[in-house]
């Protein structure tokens, strides 16, 4: 019998601590890292398989803080362009998660902030779902070829006990927030997740996210947000976001840091200084980052929020007397503009609708939506709501509304992780749905080019640091994201010279190259860059559970 399953020969072994590289052999036994040995020093008869790693990396698997997969491995468990990056767990829930269903909370996918066409099958089974852990012991039973784990969406704690009605909750309705959310904790989510721009998040207030966290806290859990602003308003929303992590007494991560306006880059070195300022007061804040000067969101985003209220977005909009409101809203000469606004390089310029899919409208993918406007002899507001009318759904869309000066300055801030922000697919089902953010096919590879490989930012080990470990203590996670004798197995093998992105704004459905090898939990899903079919995932939970 021999003694491993497989033995990884000659690695250059990035061990996800932020130490240096060493060479050695790591064997895997099971689902286990068993071994890590000097080369040559583990006899090839003792293992079922070797592998030749000369002039590669082996690296812990990348963990995903920010992953929409939750709908993409509905209909495709391979989740391809994440495992093509070296991503092994992907962690979900911003905002929204299909479960818990209950209280008010009887349809999950109406208020989703990601639309994809998922199987009756998969859609008979969500409203089946009661506990938060349904549908990720779901995942894990039919199949999937990454971890999987979740916070909790805050907005579905806020659909749950008060559906999309606007204002402050009820003391019944907020013991049901603490319910629902003590419940999760307890099933394994690893704490709450607002994204405060999106209804019905929006609707919360800093007191009743106080109230929800200090259930989260009680579990060790942790707040996570896409903050109130990333513009205009970036300080007052980090000022917000650190109250919440010091009176709920609990640490705080935000989604994707950015300064998100021309008008606001300035702002990014000040919003750094006060989070090491935070840090050095004691407040447990941290960040992640994707490598892009584009984030990508729906076009519903740019709308004020309570249009959103009570589930009626289409029937408001399609009311005549409220398009003067939101004309008021988008301009700026109202206080109700709540919403993302023209926060772009070149106003409406810098905003690309991508996600159509009616065929008349099929003609607008990838056009500017000054552009678009003029196609249609209107003004770029009109287009807005017409599209979108016309649509009947989100419409996912490029915002140009970053600086890239910023991102570098990011990418080195010892407290900041990287994420996708993004599903898994695959081109070859993934390019009929038209375009998307290149972010979920290139995000890890286009770091590890970029600011590693060709800028030399940041090291490679400290890059590496940034996707493995720096997420797994995050996320309590003590037994992945290290090399490390006795962790789960989750171990990737690229070649430095060689990985990196291929996904653009105008194609980006192109998978990512350079990883050559994929375990997770000891099984290979990736093998000289092809994909085995193997499907491993296990359910990851939160130290709660």
């Amino acid at each position: 019998m021999p003694t491993y399953d497989t033995l990884i020969r000659h690695a250059r072994v990035v061990d996800g601590t932020g130490n240096p590289w060493i060479y050695a052999d790591v064997a895997l036994s099971g689902d286990r890292i068993a071994a890590i040995a000097l080369p040559d020093s583990i006899p090839a008869e003792n293992c079922a398989e070797t592998v030749d790693a000369s002039g590669h990396v082996l690296s812990p698997g990348f963990i995903d803080i920010q992953s929409h997969a939750i709908l993409p491995l509905m209909v495709d468990g391979r989740c391809l362009s994440k495992i093509t990056q070296g991503i092994t767990t992907e962690i979900m829930g911003e905002a929204w998660t299909p479960a818990p269903v209950g209280g008010r909370n009887t349809d999950p996918l109406a208020n989703t902030l990601f639309v994809l066409h998922i199987s009756q099958e998969w859609q008979d089974r969500i409203l089946t779902w009661r506990r938060f852990a349904d549908w990720l012991e779901a995942m894990e039973d039919h199949g999937v070829s990454p971890n999987v784990g979740s916070f909790l969406g805050g907005g579905t704690i806020r659909a749950f006990a008060k559906g999309m009605e606007m204002g402050r909750p009820s003391a019944d309705e907020l013991d049901v927030m603490r319910r629902v959310t003590a419940e999760a904790m307890e099933d394994g989510a690893f704490g709450a997740s607002y994204a405060l721009i999106y209804p019905p998040d929006s609707y919360t207030d800093t007191a009743e996210l106080i109230e929800v966290c200090k259930v989260v806290s009680r579990y060790g859990g942790i707040y996570i947000t896409h903050m109130r602003s990333e513009a205009e308003r970036i300080f007052e929303a980090l000022d917000e976001t650190l109250t919440i992590g010091r009176k709920a007494n609990l640490p705080v991560e935000i989604y994707h840091l950015k300064a998100s306006s021309p008008n606001s880059w300035w702002k990014m070195p000040s919003v750094i200084d006060r989070i090491h300022r935070a840090r050095a007061d004691g407040i447990d804040v941290t960040a992640d980052m994707y490598p892009y000067p584009a984030s990508g969101t729906g076009l519903t985003a740019i709308l004020p929020t309570w249009t959103a209220a009570d589930g009626k977005f289409f029937e408001t909009i399609a009311d005549p007397k409220n398009r003067a409101r939101i004309r008021a809203a988008l301009e700026g000469t109202s206080p109700e503009d709540d919403g993302m606004g023209l926060e772009t390089r070149g106003g409406p310029h810098g905003i690309m609708p991508i996600g159509f899919e009616k065929p008349e409208n099929k003609q607008y993918v990838g056009k500017r939506l000054d552009e678009i406007a003029a196609m249609r002899g209107q003004d770029w507001i009109d287009a807005t709501i017409d599209l979108l009318i016309s649509e009947g759904q989100r419409i996912s869309t490029i915002y140009f509304s970053m600086d890239e000066t910023n991102l570098r300055i990011q990418v080195g801030q010892p407290w900041i992780k990287f994420s996708t922000d993004a599903g898994g697919f695959d081109p070859a089902w993934a390019r009929a749905h038209g375009p998307y953010h290149p972010r979920a096919y290139g995000t890890y590879p286009r770091v590890l080019r970029k600011y590693v490989r060709e800028e030399r930012l940041i090291t490679l080990e400290d890059a590496i640091r940034k996707m493995t470990s720096a997420v797994a203590d995050r996320l309590s996670l003590r037994d992945r994201g290290q090399i490390r004798a006795g962790f789960y197995a989750d171990v990737i093998l690229f070649d430095p010279e060689t990985i990196g992105d291929r996904a653009t704004f105008e194609d980006p459905h192109q998978l990512s190259v350079g990883v050559r090898d994929v375990w997770v939990n000891g099984a290979r899903v990736l093998k000289n860059g092809e994909h085995t079919g193997s499907t491993p995932g296990r359910f990851v939970k939160g130290p709660g559970a």
